[in-house]
């Protein structure tokens, strides 16, 4: 009786809230050729070019530190044995990522890009393989950051970017957390930063053929991603579940009737707090999107932002409750990332009541994507790819869906002559959500493709495979990989003589 009750209660409450979204939706209708939210100077001083740069590179800075937001996630949601190695790969994976991408990784992005908005006036390259007003798919030139690339506001935007594509980076390493060779991992951190995502990132945010699809079939303003719901985040997704349908499951998760084992992470807390500096570097994310200072729409950006994370955090965790019976902090957690996931792309372009409607349905979304995924035999300790690759795809399609029009004239070059906007569906545009449609099957497809057979060819091309050995994964990859334990005193091993082989190594306690 009480089970139902709360079900009922529950889903009363969900239902009135969205109800009550949607009808403020209605009320507070924009006028989509408006411009009072927030436009940009048609001219910038030289005072207003270093506000800018400053913006930019503050904005860096709290995306760089997500990492340390995704290093306590994933290593709270992962057992205490593996710990060491799970945060190692949060915390290496920033430099290897960086390298690839300084050196390789942004020329093939943005070197056919320029953003006169912060005095980057021309581009540090050219296109390399270009099909005319159907846009470019690969770039090239500004190699480490020289030539034309030596310059203040290319650099500034080279660490905003750079820090969004470490964000890809590091995603795979909770899906495939617990059971991945450090060396392995390596390779993707190099193959993430020099091809796999600068590739699809020229193609939306360089200049490529997806952001050009309003100016060669008419498809709204070409794929618009404010901030990275598709660029960063679902790739992110893609390439976990690629790399977790490689590995497989840990072992124990399932049970000889194929049934899903809990296996509870060690530090709940831990992810908890994880999650809060999350959101926090969230703000840079994509408030700082906007590039300039000067572009008063980074307030509409910030607000959404933190909108969808709070109803995000508490639909996610009322609506585990109506599933279970248990206010889940694991599904909060994840309620939040998916709401902030998911408000990513159109935070610049929905209002308010919107946001709140795109994270509360992301926080529904992700709790289910989390049960199916683990019910389809596909082991994720931290929800990666249900938060950022389910989610992340949501967020591609609610922009088609929401944007109301009032922001974003001539974007991707698309549209300046009738001042319009970018609008969705519900504001007329249905063009619009066809190419984010399209920009979310390139990577369902194309992409984990691409990066599907990267870990396949990894796997046959790695003496034993980019999985541990069985006795390593369950003494925990801490020493076998690392040398060192994060907990000695906890997990019941103590080093009395360094460096100790596998087969001297005993467990008092598999956490």
């Amino acid at each position: 009786m009480h089970g139902q009750w709360a079900r009922k209660s529950g889903l009363v409450l969900l239902t009135a809230v969205v109800l009550m979204l949607f009808g403020a939706g209605a009320a507070m209708a924009a006028d989509p050729t408006g411009g009072s939210l927030g436009t940009v100077p048609d001219e910038v001083t030289h005072t207003e070019y270093g506000l800018n740069l400053l913006w930019i590179v503050v904005g860096a800075v709290l995306v760089i530190f997500m990492q340390a937001g995704f290093a306590l996630v994933e290593t709270g949601f992962c057992r205490a044995k593996h710990a060491a190695h799970v945060i190692m790969t949060n915390f290496t994976i920033f430099g290897i990522a960086f390298i690839a991408f300084f050196l390789v990784g942004y020329p093939l992005m943005f070197g056919a890009y320029s953003l006169p908005l912060i005095g980057y006036n021309e581009p540090v390259g050219d296109w390399l393989i270009q099909f005319g007003d159907f846009g470019g798919i690969l770039a090239g030139g500004g190699w480490a950051l020289s030539g034309k690339a030596y310059d203040v506001a290319v650099l500034a935007f080279f660490l905003y970017m750079v820090a969004f594509m470490d964000t890809t980076a590091t995603i795979p390493t909770g899906a495939m957390a617990e059971r991945w060779k450090f060396r392995s991992f390596i390779y993707w951190g190099l193959f993430c930063g020099a091809v796999f995502y600068p590739l699809f990132g020229n193609w939306v945010w360089g200049g490529g053929w997806l952001s050009q699809l309003g100016n060669s079939v008419g498809l709204g303003h070409g794929t618009v991603d404010f901030a990275g719901s598709g660029v960063v985040h679902a790739m992110g997704g893609a390439a976990a579940l690629a790399g977790a349908l490689v590995l497989g499951p840990r072992i124990g998760k399932y049970g000889a009737d194929g049934k899903p084992r809990t296996i509870a992470g060690h530090h709940i807390p831990m992810a908890m707090l994880g999650t809060f500096i999350l959101l926090m570097g969230w703000f840079g994310f994509n408030a700082a999107s906007t590039f300039a200072a000067t572009d008063l729409r980074f307030t509409v950006v910030a607000a959404n932002t933190a909108i969808a994370a709070a109803f995000g955090s508490i639909v996610g965790l009322v609506y585990t409750y109506m599933r279970t019976e248990k206010f889940d902090p694991g599904m909060s957690a994840n309620g939040m990332l998916a709401g902030l996931v998911a408000i990513t792309a159109p935070c610049a372009f929905v209002q308010p009541w919107a946001a709140a409607v795109i994270g509360s349905s992301a926080a529904v979304l992700v709790v289910h994507s989390i049960w199916f995924v683990e019910r389809r035999g596909v082991d994720d300790p931290v929800g990666a790819i249900s938060v950022h690759g389910v989610c992340g795809i949501y967020g591609l399609l609610a922009l088609g869906i929401f944007a109301d029009g009032s922001y974003g004239i001539g974007w991707n070059g698309t549209g300046a002559e009738a001042a319009t906007g970018v609008a969705g569906l519900l504001y007329g545009d249905p063009g619009q959500l066809v190419a984010q449609a399209t920009a979310a099957v390139v990577i369902c497809s194309v992409m984990f493709g691409l990066v599907y057979g990267f870990f396949r060819m990894q796997d046959a091309l790695t003496k034993g495979g980019i999985r541990p050995s069985e006795e390593a994964e369950l003494a925990g990859l801490d020493m076998a990989e690392m040398g060192v334990l994060a907990y000695p005193e906890f997990t019941g091993v103590f080093l009395e003589q360094a460096p100790i082989e596998l087969d001297e190594r005993r467990t008092s306690v598999d956490v």
